[in-house]
């Protein structure tokens, strides 16, 4: 079958997709996701027979919009599409392909505030003191659970941390996150301690006569990985008799949630946990807000 020759748009798009992953730094899944959702609409732009980006009027973007509430989408799944639109507009308006941007007034539809599981924080302390330290496994493990409830730390960044990043002096770690984005976060005291007292003796124990750049290690001298820290945290649940579902992430969403309700400023915490917009630092807000409705209505006389 002949295929027609490729349109100014289909070459936008995919320099756009180019853009995420050089400039931006997003994710092959994630870019993936934007080259879905951006295959759809100019699928229908195809439709209304609009083949350039300056030809796109705000109208396309409603029928657009029409047709995803026409197909029964999630508020979600919307949402992502808004926004994939948005980036896509932005990145129009600053190449100079277009000059005003239709996007620009678009509203995303509102989404129903999930509150993030969490650990009280003598959960949390159960948690890392249910760690078996009687062996070099359980020494790293209870560092790990130490470490990650210290900074709020990603899995995938907990797991990848190199020695080097680690300054105990300093009591900080250097964290390389999403989108190549480096932060630094404090260890506190505990966790500056146990990391320490790890790589003194336990480390050194599991590596053998390996060497290996990463802070976390197994028996076999190789990086911990994601899926076995994982399983360390539901071992260390049981053995701590947390009857909750728990998992690593769990241990970022306590790290986060203590500080706001101990007044934490929101920029702050941001930061540390390395979003990049505020707003999705702001669900902390309402598992405060949360917390405070718990305890009124079991605490207050009429409650």
């Amino acid at each position: 079958m002949n295929r027609s020759k490729v349109t100014e748009l289909e070459l936008t798009v995919a320099g756009f997709l180019d853009h995420l992953i050089v400039d931006r730094g997003l994710s092959l899944l994630t870019v993936k996701s934007y080259g879905s959702d951006m295959k759809a609409f100019t699928g229908l732009l195809c439709l209304r027979n609009v083949h350039k980006p300056k030809d796109i009027h705000r109208e396309d973007l409603l029928v657009y919009l029409e047709a995803m509430d026409n197909d029964g989408l999630s508020p979600r799944s919307r949402a992502r599409k808004v926004s994939c639109l948005r980036t896509f507009f932005n990145f129009l308006v600053e190449t100079d392909r277009i000059v005003e941007n239709p996007a620009e007034h678009i509203e995303s539809p509102k989404l129903p505030v999930k509150v993030p599981n969490y650990l009280e924080p003598g959960e949390v302390e159960a948690l890392i003191s249910a760690a078996d330290s009687s062996t070099p496994e359980g020494k790293r493990d209870y560092t790990m659970l130490e470490l990650v409830y210290a900074t709020g730390l990603r899995v995938s960044e907990l797991v990848g941390l190199e020695i080097y990043r680690v300054d105990l002096e300093m009591g900080c770690v250097t964290v390389m996150g999403k989108g190549s984005r480096e932060r630094v976060v404090p260890m506190g005291i505990p966790a500056s301690n146990a990391v320490m007292k790890y790589m003194e003796g336990p480390r050194y124990l599991l590596l053998g006569q390996r060497r290996s750049e990463a802070l976390f290690v197994t028996r076999r001298g190789k990086p911990m990985t994601r899926q076995a820290f994982w399983k360390i945290v539901k071992k260390t649940a049981r053995r701590a008799g947390i009857g909750k579902e728990i998992s690593p992430h769990t241990l970022r969403h306590s790290f986060a949630t203590h500080l706001v309700q101990n007044d934490a400023d929101l920029r702050s915490v941001q930061i540390m946990l390395g979003h990049s917009d505020i707003s999705t630092t702001e669900i902390y807000t309402h598992v405060a807000q949360h917390r405070l409705k718990q305890l009124h209505a079991t605490c207050h006389p009429r409650g």
